[in-house]
């Protein structure tokens, strides 16, 4: 098992950068495709949402992985990767696992347990598989990280705080100024 991820989120850096290094969700297939075709990848996978870009792969030499994906993100955005080094993690091997499962069960998201990033992983997994990116490892790794967020969100009462950012700013506002009758917000 030869694991890697790259990413950034809301915690590591601002909306902006993130902006720049997300993934338009009607080319996130051929983003895809072409990654799964560099020269030492077997697997890969791109989610990128409103708060994180991340890009996991399964590679046949871990201490090439790094530079391919690096180079793989500069080229498709056309920007050079040390400017955006430092808010950038990288996981390797189990804390791949680790974290794939932390984030399609919503542990790792603005809102705990918001259920966007569920649907979003979903997502992710069908581009990759439609292009034949997830096969071996990987696949089995998020197919899992699938199955245990729904899980979870069936068997614990993970789902039933705010669900969005948006709600939660509607709840913290009733809390602070009462009923929100006759009032207008932007």
């Amino acid at each position: 098992m030869n694991l890697v991820l790259v990413g950034l989120n809301h915690r590591t850096a601002p909306v902006e950068v993130r902006e720049r290094l997300s993934f338009d969700e009607s080319r996130l297939t051929a983003a895809v495709a072409q990654l799964i075709r560099r020269e030492g990848i077997l697997e890969a996978l791109i989610v990128s949402t409103c708060n994180r870009v991340e890009v996991p792969i399964s590679a046949r030499d871990l201490m090439r992985a790094d530079p391919i994906v690096r180079d793989f993100v500069s080229h498709y955005h056309r920007h050079d990767a040390n400017e955006y080094e430092h808010y950038l993690y990288w996981y390797r091997q189990e804390e791949v696992v680790r974290h794939l499962f932390r984030v399609a069960s919503s542990l790792d998201s603005m809102i705990l347990g918001e259920p966007q990033v569920l649907g979003q992983m979903k997502q992710a997994y069908a581009a990759a598989r439609s292009v034949g990116a997830l096969n071996g490892t990987l696949n089995d790794v998020v197919n899992q990280a699938l199955a245990v967020a729904r899980r979870i969100r069936r068997e614990t009462g993970i789902g039933t705080t705010a669900i969005s950012i948006s709600h939660a700013a509607v709840e913290l506002a009733k809390k602070i100024l009462g009923s929100l009758r006759g009032r207008r917000s932007l």
